[in-house]
């Protein structure tokens, strides 16, 4: 069995919206016990995230909070808080918090006064723009970070107004980025028994992603520009139009690239000046866009990808998200998992253990459905 990875191990999360849930959430499915915080008035803001809402709450916030217990506190009420604090010192190994900055240090839940009761608590704190620097106490947001980073420069189409990937990509990987300092820490707490404060921030995630696009400016003084579906460093390598419908094409090298001439039908293109290798195809990337995209018209994707797969290029129809989760692709892998009551699907972790995904064990909590059994340390079922 894999569902016990982390059991054992109890994390308070002081969390909201998507950053410290998904966080939160990574680490219930491997085997914690997550204690999710709410104020019990109106609990985590992405409760209402809606529509559309699914057993009780919005689907955002049920696909990011499973595997999880709920407990409400009022930080205003000085007996509840002593509570808090009282849990987290007694029980607590990880705690995970992306509150605006500040809040939690007037009522003593930051991690600085938490871990002078308790040394050998690991806490995790997910910022906006970071610990440090001119910005450091300004909230901010997924769109935000995506916009500031730089992100949202490169993405979409030149010469049309700026998009966010769609996926709020920024706030989750802040939370994988919790669990691997988390994970780390703990693991030097295993050694030595001393925790630690973990800082990470949405800013400093989304300046992570930006790896390669920061390098290519770095290298070549160029500004990165948008270039909609593809990579700027590589041709061909994005979406096309056939007949009736998109697909993907990614030859991302010389052999490659030959493959794809001789499915096209155009193999002296393998001897062309200009696309004899990917740099040159990369300085004329329009023309030879075009003159793949001419072909590739001419006949529908379905055609399109057996000739491409029979021919070794890789390739991809563009699927919409219905098509998605009903792939039989999808359903080999087990990704989406059935709540234990059966009433809800939603994707599991990506990652499996002997060949063994981690269960589909709690659905998530009700506001405050644990408060009593928690605080007074009843065994929960």
């Amino acid at each position: 069995m894999v569902d016990g990875l982390l059991s054992g191990l109890t994390v308070v999360e002081l969390g909201h919206s998507v950053a410290a849930p998904f966080g939160g959430q990574t680490l219930g499915i491997l085997g914690a016990r997550v204690i999710k915080i709410e104020n019990p008035k109106n609990g985590d803001d992405a409760r209402t995230w809606g529509p559309p809402f699914w057993e009780g709450a919005s689907s955002c916030f049920q696909s990011l909070n499973r595997e999880k217990l709920s407990v409400a506190i009022d930080f205003k009420n000085d007996n509840q808080l002593d509570e808090l604090k009282a849990f987290i010192c007694s029980d607590a190994d990880l705690v995970i918090q992306n509150q605006r900055p500040g809040l939690l240090k007037r009522f003593g839940l930051d991690g600085h006064s938490l871990r002078k009761k308790k040394p050998s608590l690991i806490y995790c704190n997910i910022g906006a723009f970071g610990a440090a620097g001119p910005l450091s106490h300004k909230p901010g947001y997924d769109p935000l970070m995506q916009a500031f980073s730089g992100i949202m420069s490169i993405t979409g189409e030149e010469g049309r107004e700026p998009v966010r990937v769609g996926p709020s990509i920024i706030d989750m990987a802040a939370g994988m980025w919790c669990c691997i300092g988390l994970l780390s820490a703990l693991h030097r707490r295993n050694q030595t028994g001393e925790g630690c404060e973990v800082d990470t921030s949405l800013y400093e995630t989304a300046l992570a992603w930006m790896t390669v696009p920061s390098a290519i400016y770095l290298s070549s003084d160029e500004v990165p520009a948008r270039t909609g579906s593809e990579a700027p460093m590589l041709v061909p390598y994005k979406v096309y139009r056939a007949s009736d419908d998109y697909l993907v094409i990614g030859a991302g090298n010389d052999n490659l690239f030959g493959r794809l001439c001789d499915v096209l039908g155009v193999p002296e293109w393998k001897s062309d000046e200009r696309f004899s290798s990917n740099p040159v195809r990369v300085k004329n990337r329009t023309t030879l866009n075009r003159c793949i995209q001419d072909l590739i018209g001419c006949d529908t994707r379905d055609s399109w990808i057996k000739k491409l797969d029979d021919g070794g290029v890789p390739n991809t129809p563009l699927q919409t998200v219905d098509q998605v989760v009903r792939h039989p692709q999808t359903e080999a892998l087990g990704m989406l998992q059935s709540s234990p009551d059966g009433k809800m699907n939603l994707m599991g972790v990506p990652l499996s253990f002997d060949g063994k995904r981690p269960e589909f064990l709690r659905n998530p909590p009700e506001l405050g459905q644990h408060t009593q059994t928690i605080l007074q340390k009843e065994t929960d079922d």
